[in-house]
């Protein structure tokens, strides 16, 4: 299926890994030039140069999201080389506290991190695709915004704060061809996540095996209907459909790509 996104340009945030990278390579891979962001030159000039000797497009934005300054330098980086069409706000970070854990300063970096870096970028770049009168944003959220664990109470928190303003910026772009909306991940296996479980599994008692591992842990942490975690390409597909002209319809939606982990029919 042709998604058409052939001369559209996209701004995925922190691309260099996971998610963002699985988003990037497919969205490159239906025709768009993308822009790769981090925080590491390196690794974003890596993943650029890998898109393009496949044959896409792809260009480099270098700034922290955590700052004005770096939100002003990532946006002038992304426009250098034509208008962003697309945005996909994906950047964010969390760790594994309890509420005794989590203090206030912790809290507070947390929302900084996961919910006004996108603020930042969707008040840099939106109002140009408003005036252009096209443009797709394309928040990632999760399931433990609707359904939060006891644990790490910040980034549940923070998880809800992205739906919401995903939802809000919806109503404000009413009458336009601007699109905005929400795809929600359940817990996804990226690597970070399987060192997390492989380390885990002898004291949980999940087994030896990665099969083993993936199959107990999923039934103990994350039930949901597949058994199994999410991959980074399942949660790119769903972005790309989005950012696609066939998604113009879909407005301050939220798309749970989860395996069913989330119960609730609404």
């Amino acid at each position: 299926m042709d998604l058409q996104l052939a001369g559209r340009r996209a701004l995925i945030t922190g691309s260099t890994s996971g998610l963002g990278e699985a988003t990037a390579r497919l969205l490159a891979g239906e025709g768009a030039e993308v822009v790769i962001h981090g925080r590491s030159a390196e690794r974003a000039q890596a993943i650029a140069g890998s898109i393009i000797e496949d044959g896409g497009k792809a260009a480099v934005a270098v700034g922290d999201l955590g700052t004005d300054a770096g939100a002003d330098h990532t946006a002038e980086q992304a426009l250098a080389d034509g208008d962003v069409d697309i945005l996909v706000n994906n950047a964010g970070a969390y760790e594994h506290l309890s509420w005794n854990d989590a203090t206030a300063d912790i809290w507070l970096h947390t929302y900084n991190i996961n919910v006004v870096s996108g603020v930042r970028m969707i008040q840099r770049l939106v109002p140009a695709m408003r005036e252009r009168d096209y443009g797709r944003v394309v928040t990632i959220g999760g399931g433990l915004g609707v359904q939060p664990f006891n644990n790490h109470p910040h980034y549940n928190a923070s998880l809800a704060a992205r739906h919401n303003l995903a939802v809000s910026l919806a109503r404000d772009l009413a009458g336009t061809r601007v699109t905005s909306n929400v795809v929600a991940p359940g817990a996804i296996l990226v690597p970070a996540v399987r060192d997390f479980l492989t380390k885990l599994a002898p004291d949980r008692g999940w087994g030896q095996t990665w099969d083993e591992i993936e199959d107990n842990s999923v039934r103990e942490i994350v039930p949901n209907d597949r058994v199994r975690y999410g991959r980074p390409d399942e949660i790119a597909g769903a972005v790309a459909y989005l950012c696609s002209p066939y998604a113009e319809y879909i407005s301050g939606a939220t798309i749970r790509v989860d395996g069913g982990t989330v119960r609730g029919a609404f």
